[in-house]
């Protein structure tokens, strides 16, 4: 935020929403007098005396100026009247919490980005360079991070077939209505030049291919290997010159070979950027948490839809759950995973969100303090304010978008759920700690992005284990935060070695594929 040229002074460069800074509240006394009102505005050296002083006692002291308090996101202004009223210095203060244990970084073993491809690699690139007889296109569904999960494995099987790569069509979702495509999220011109040595990227089929006959499948198979992929499509691919295919969520194997893994990390962590507006707005509410220390961010999934499709229950009350029971039994086809199991069997089973208790509690016992900053994405929480003051009344600086953004910024961005989406991740991104209460691509993309970044902090809360413990009462505070401390000892983020045999995704596990230390030979990117 620009500084005013004015004679009034602001120490903190973050919007008013955040810190309501009122500079009235300083010269409340002065206004009385026109005299000494005169005299300031004459003589600036007397007033940085002045405020010199008041300062100083503000330290010395124990004087609090009169600043108003922390202000509520709009969600919670019902609930205002429970939070505590925090002044602007101890906000600031909470910088000093950088030397807490619980902001220490995971030791990342000095695992750096390597995507060096084969030598076969590149000679194929050659060839499929002046190839121009085959397009694929892709239909990807879902919200934005299954999107961005779509696109990468269409970039791969556009690899493997040597075909070049239409932009990928974003299908709009029922739930969310978002018409936003592919150029309105994306960076196109950076995807296509970051891709140009390994699928070629067009905006539109040549016109020699727009009344070609398309190749497509009602419903995308599994797609285990290389060879089955162009066993199924190659032949009347190459007839035809043109394949569509939708419906790729977690169609396309996660093991493949090293160079296609590579790819999948290329694509991941390199060639899909946001757009310039994006990526602007994102970093300017990240800077806005950054600019008072460091934070954490949480992904919430307390939503009325996830309540009913995982098949669990939020608890807040007989009458909330009733609610989530009725809906689940009009939509059975929304139930994820087994349908025999009961809501508090999945929950034992690690299935479920954890709540904003949960949540709460597992900070804390990780050693999260009061005055910790957070910044929560997600949706709407079933159940409104009620849902999160287990969580509010612990950490009472908890924002969302919503509260950083001054009045009219996220206008432009009204019913771009995908849009919106994205600046969440890019604040969580640049977080100096990131938690997801639940399992899910924002996660899953999240880890992987903050591993190839260096390793910066990620704890997956370990559920299937800890949740016995959440539900014991004979447990003292004590007992219970020193459990879940060993429990997440190897769950904060650091490098996860694949053992043989594991297929794990890339995109969420860049080691050892995507990254190298010193004990590699592989060339750095």
């Amino acid at each position: 935020m620009a500084r005013q040229k004015s004679k009034h002074f602001s120490y903190i460069s973050v919007p008013s929403k955040i810190i309501p800074f009122h500079h009235s509240l300083l010269f409340k006394s002065l206004k009385s007098s026109p005299v000494q009102t005169i005299q300031f505005s004459t003589s600036p050296k007397l007033f940085v005396l002045l405020l010199f002083f008041l300062l100083f006692l503000t330290f010395q002291l124990g004087i609090h100026l009169p600043f108003p308090p922390v202000p509520c996101s709009p969600l919670f202004s019902n609930a205002a009247s429970s939070r505590q009223s925090i002044h602007i210095w101890q906000r600031v203060d909470v910088s000093s919490n950088v030397s807490n244990e619980f902001w220490k970084q995971p030791n990342g073993m000095a695992y750096r980005p390597c995507l060096e491809f084969s030598e076969e690699y590149r000679l194929q690139s050659v060839v499929m360079a002046a190839n121009k007889k085959k397009y694929l296109l892709v239909v990807a569904s879902g919200g934005l991070n299954q999107q961005k999960l779509e696109i990468v494995d269409a970039v791969v099987i556009a690899r493997i077939l040597g075909a070049a790569l239409v932009v990928p069509i974003l299908q709009v979702n029922p739930i969310w209505g978002d018409e936003s495509e592919f150029s309105d999220i994306f960076d196109f011109e950076h995807f296509r030049k970051v891709l140009a040595d390994d699928v070629q990227v067009v905006s539109s089929l040549p016109s020699t291919h727009i009344m070609a006959r398309i190749v497509t499948d009602k419903e995308t198979p599994l797609l285990k290997s290389p060879q089955q992929i162009r066993s199924r499509y190659l032949k009347r691919f190459n007839r035809e010159g043109v394949l569509l295919l939708r419906g790729l969520n977690n169609k396309l194997s996660k093991d493949l070979p090293k160079d296609l893994q590579k790819l999948r990390c290329k694509v991941a962590f390199q060639a899909l950027k946001f757009t310039a507006p994006i990526r602007e707005f994102g970093n300017k509410l990240a800077a806005r948490m950054r600019s008072r220390g460091p934070y954490l961010a949480l992904h919430l999934r307390v939503e009325k839809d996830v309540w009913i499709r995982t098949g669990c229950l939020p608890g807040l009350s007989p009458e909330s759950d009733k609610i989530i029971q009725v809906q689940r039994k009009l939509h059975p086809e929304l139930l994820t995973g087994r349908s025999n199991m009961s809501s508090h069997e999945r929950k034992l089973a690690g299935q479920c969100p954890l709540t904003a208790l949960e949540v709460s509690r597992l900070l804390k016992a990780l050693g999260a303090q009061s005055n910790t900053i957070i910044f929560w994405a997600g949706g709407k929480p079933f159940g409104g304010p009620e849902a999160l003051q287990s969580l509010t009344s612990e950490f009472p600086n908890f924002y969302n978008k919503e509260d950083l953004a001054l009045p009219g910024e996220l206008t432009l961005f009204e019913n771009k759920s995908s849009i919106l989406a994205a600046i969440d991740y890019i604040v969580c991104e640049q977080s100096d700690i990131f938690v997801p209460s639940h399992g899910g691509n924002m996660g899953h993309l999240l880890q992987g992005s903050r591993a190839f970044a260096g390793h910066k902090k990620f704890i997956s809360p370990n559920k299937r284990q800890m949740i016995p413990y959440f539900l014991d009462p004979t447990l003292t505070e004590s007992e219970f935060n020193r459990i879940l401390k060993s429990l997440h000892e190897n769950s904060l983020g650091q490098p996860e070695l694949k053992m043989d045999g594991a297929r794990r995704d890339v995109t969420a596990y860049p080691v050892p594929e995507c990254m190298c230390n010193d004990t590699d030979t592989r060339s750095t990117v």
